[in-house]
Order: C-alpha cells, then sequence, then structure tokens
C-alpha cells in the first residue's frame, strides 16, 4: 500500500520568507492560490497582459504580475496552465527566468513527462494533484476539510523537493484528507487513460448509445433521458460513497441480476482490448502527440466534434426535464473555459 502523508507529515515554515507564484487563475489556479493565502502564504498571480482574470484575481486580493516577472520573482512556481499552452508559454516566459533554487510545480504531469518541457537540471520540479475540479478544493478548505492528493518529483535538486510538494499539498488542504505519491509518469498516463476509456469518453458514449438504442426502438426521448443519463447519478453517488458491491446492496434484485448478467455483454473482452490500445497510445505518446497537433492547427476536429455533442438530441430533452427539477442547481456552462 502507498504511504498517505497526513498534516503531520507536512510543514508550512518551508515557505517562510518564500513567494509563491500561480500562473494562471482557471479551476485549479484560483482554488490553489487562495488556499495558500488563506494558509498564510506570500502568493502573487503571474497572468498575460489582456487576460480576463486579471481584474478577478485583483478583486480576490492578489498581486498581479506578468508571467515572466511572476517566474523572476517566485521561489515556487506552480504552472496552473492548459496543457497544450505550457510549452510556449514557458519558452517564452518561464524559462528565461528560471534560476538555480526554484521550483517548477504542476498539477498534472502531462507536459514534463511527454516532454513538451524540458526543465533545466539546475531546478526542482514537483507535482501536487488534487483528486477533484479547483472549485472542490476550494470548498471543501473553507469548510475546514481537504480533498485527497497526489505528489510526485521529477526532479529534487536541492534535496528538498518532497517536503516543497508536501507543504504546497498542505497549504491547498490537501493533507488533511491524506497524501499519496506517485510518479509524472503514473499521474499522467492513469489521468489520461480514465478519463478516455472511463470517466469522460467512456461515460459519454455510453449513455448517448443508450438514449440513441431506446428512442430508435420507438420509445420517448423523455424515458430514454430518465433511465439514461438523469439516474445515472444516482448509481454514481452510491459506488462512490460504498464501491460498486455497496452499490449493488441498494438497488433492486431484479437491478442486479441485470447488472452482473448483462453488463459484461455490453462491456466485453472486445471493449477491454479497445482500452488496452486507447492506453498503448497514451503510454507511447501517440495521444499526446496528436492533442498537441490538435491545438497547433487550431482546434478545428476539437471543435467540430464538440459541436456534434451539443447537437445531440439528448442535450434538448435533458434541458426540457431539468427545468422540471427544482432542486438542482441549473448551470449554464457553454463557451466556458479555463481561465489564464
Amino acid at each position: 500500500m502507498a504511504k498517505v502523508y497526513h498534516d503531520k507529515d507536512a510543514d508550512l515554515g518551508v515557505f517562510k520568507g518564500k513567494t509563491l507564484a500561480v500562473l494562471g487563475f482557471g479551476s485549479q489556479g484560483h482554488a490553489h492560490a487562495l488556499n495558500l493565502k488563506d494558509s498564510g502564504c506570500q502568493v502573487i498571480i503571474g497572468l498575460y497582459e489582456g487576460s480576463k482574470s486579471i481584474k478577478v484575481a485583483r478583486d480576490k486580493g492578489f498581486e498581479v504580475v506578468s508571467t515572466a516577472d511572476a517566474v523572476k520573482r517566485a521561489d515556487v512556481i506552480f504552472v496552473g496552465i492548459p496543457d497544450t499552452k505550457q510549452a510556449k508559454v514557458y519558452e517564452k516566459d518561464i524559462a528565461p527566468n528560471l534560476s538555480e533554487g526554484k521550483t517548477l510545480l504542476f498539477s498534472h504531469g502531462f507536459s514534463i513527462h511527454f516532454k513538451t518541457i524540458v526543465p533545466p537540471p539546475e531546478v526542482d520540479v514537483v507535482l501536487v494533484a488534487p483528486k477533484g475540479p479547483g472549485h472542490i478544493v476550494r470548498r471543501q478548505y473553507t469548510e475546514g476539510k481537504g480533498v485527497p492528493s497526489l505528489i510526485a518529483i521529477f526532479q529534487n535538486k536541492s534535496g528538498k523537493a518532497r517536503k516543497t510538494a508536501l507543504a504546497w499539498a498542505k497549504g491547498i488542504g490537501g493533507t488533511r484528507a491524506g497524501v499519496l505519491e506517485t510518479t509524472f509518469k503514473e499521474e499522467t498516463e492513469t489521468d489520461l487513460f480514465g478519463e478516455q476509456a472511463v470517466l469522460c469518453g467512456g461515460a459519454c458514449a455510453l449513455v448517448q448509445t443508450g438514449f440513441d438504442v431506446l428512442v430508435e426502438a420507438g420509445y420517448s426521448p423523455e424515458m430514454a433521458y430518465f433511465e439514461c443519463l438523469h439516474e445515472l447519478k444516482l448509481i454514481v453517488d452510491l459506488m462512490n460513497e460504498s464501491g460498486i458491491s455497496g452499490m449493488r446492496f441498494s438497488i433492486s434484485e431484479t437491478a442486479k441480476w441485470g447488472d452482473v448478467t448483462v453488463g459484461p455483454k455490453i462491456i466485453d473482452a472486445s471493449v477491454k482490448k479497445r482500452m488496452q490500445a486507447a492506453l498503448k497510445d497514451i503510454q507511447s505518446g501517440k495521444f499526446a502527440s496528436d492533442w498537441v497537433k490538435e491545438y497547433e492547427t487550431g482546434y478545428k476536429r476539437y471543435n467540430s466534434l464538440l459541436r456534434a455533442g451539443e447537437e445531440h438530441p439528448i442535450e434538448r430533452t435533458g434541458a426540457k426535464l431539468r427545468a422540471m427539477m427544482p432542486w438542482m442547481q441549473k448551470r449554464s456552462i457553454k463557451g466556458a473555459q479555463a481561465a489564464y
């Protein structure tokens, strides 16, 4: 079993007299910055000229400077910028301003593992990855709790990289819940696989396909939505709280029988083979290369696929039915992007 670090294992005194820079003020960036500030750390925000986040960060009480100036001034630099944009920002603003003794910190290992960023040997390079979105990281902190997090060490020039990572994890609330140590390789490859094969790609495709099968068989889209999307949260919540066996304990005998006999016919050996192929594309760097190329060529296929998803009939049906659910928080996130 992996060692789990808690508050007693981390020392915020590591940051005494030091400046921490958060580059970007998006989902993770704003949460890390606010939590560290509330933990008593000296935090500045680095943003590009014209960023919409400048006013937001200043309104939260932060000093905002250019990305280059933030790197010059800081002892620890959190690169909270989207993966595809990190390499250009690194080349233009980060690399020229790095010096011995500084620490580069990431919340995802993509750029380091796939070498779109190659840091100089005289700096420490660490990862602190909360296992939850930024708004949850912030909310849990304000409630006196925390989100379980991962740390990893890529370069330890100073000999103090682990202490830095643990201090950062403590500052954002991670050690309240527990922190596990991994590697950049393991975090990156498992994270990408989970997103693609199960959490996002797998779940969305399964829901949309189930909806289509019912509608094409003559059932109403409303019934298809309830059975293939709406009730999915109820099942996932049970799994999240009690595991798969705990979920099965809470559902009917009929549902359990369908689960254990029909589920494996749908997600069968052929699906597992395609999952293994997707994992190989991640491990070989093919996915990363394709994704970087997609960004460099203007996101044409990416945007086309997103538009097709927005036009799927399940979206119109869902909007209508969610309007009938007053207990549900309604959020319009169309067009929203992580801020930098």
